[in-house]
């Protein structure tokens, strides 16, 4: 089985539209149009949610004339809490049909449909011509693709001259994180890099670096107080990724804490 094949079936998330429609039945019935942001704790699958996606949109300077790719959409909260608040398009991609079809039932929720757009598709081969996109947005995504070099030329090649590359990504630092972890329960779909090196590697692909964050600290803080806090509210993750959920966050932020990985927040400037 190849790499995308491990990676695919990770995100896999069998019965995962009937699940949501469980879930949600809790905030209301089926016709209740939602807000974004009451999806935003089974939605926002990475490192602090919510507060991390407006961060990263805001970084990014999106406004409502702006057309926005979401490589790696998952079910779709970044892309509908950018759209919703910046007045943008947002086109959002994930190699998971599972997860695309639930980004799209959850936008229907939301009343959204007319502008997040979701479509299954690889990172490293893009449905999209050149020069298609003000903006691009990657977030805890490329620690599953071992071909940096591709996918930062991809997302390069979609973006229009001057477009802006936001990232917001686990990079390695001393030792191996503790397995399994949110997007990989073995080293088999695990790809991390140093933070140079993925400078290095965005930068090699036609990108100018704008801002560069080391956001591990504030990872830990978040991560420490989702411990102090108890069981999540419901809906959560757990819906998307299963009972263990909480296992594989407490090892993401054990491996933080360890100082075996970091986070980091970065845009840079298709030249």
């Amino acid at each position: 089985m190849s790499t995308f094949d491990n990676v695919r079936d990770h995100y896999r998330a069998t019965g995962l539209a009937e699940r949501l429609k469980a879930a949600l039945a809790a905030l209301g019935p089926e016709d209740q149009r939602l807000a974004p942001q009451q999806l935003a704790a089974l939605d926002q699958f990475h490192t602090r949610g919510l507060a991390a996606t407006a961060e990263l949109a805001k970084l990014a300077g999106i406004d409502a004339g702006m057309s926005v790719l979401d490589v790696g959409a998952g079910v779709g909260g970044p892309a509908r809490f950018v759209a919703a608040t910046c007045g943008c398009r947002v086109t959002g991609i994930d190699l998971s049909e599972a997860f695309v079809d639930a980004a799209r039932y959850l936008t229907a929720r939301t009343g959204q449909s007319g502008q997040a757009t979701f479509e299954v598709g690889d990172a490293l081969n893009l449905p999209f011509g050149d020069k298609s996109f003000d903006v691009a947005l990657l977030q805890h995504v490329a620690m599953n693709i071992a071909d940096r070099a591709r996918l930062y030329s991809e997302i390069r090649r979609v973006l229009k001259s001057g477009g802006k590359f936001a990232t917001f990504d686990i990079v390695s630092k001393e030792g191996e994180p503790l397995y399994p972890v949110p997007w990989a329960r073995s080293p088999a779909t695990s790809f991390l890099l140093a933070a140079a090196a993925t400078r290095d590697a965005i930068e090699a692909a036609g990108f100018r670096s704008l801002i560069w964050q080391d956001d591990t600290e504030p990872a830990k803080a978040w991560f420490a107080e989702l411990r102090a806090s108890g069981p999540p509210p419901s809906p959560n993750l757990g819906v998307v990724m299963g009972p263990d959920v909480a296992q594989l966050a407490q090892n993401l932020g054990r491996s933080l804490a360890e100082g075996r990985l970091g986070v980091l927040t970065a845009m840079f400037e298709a030249v």
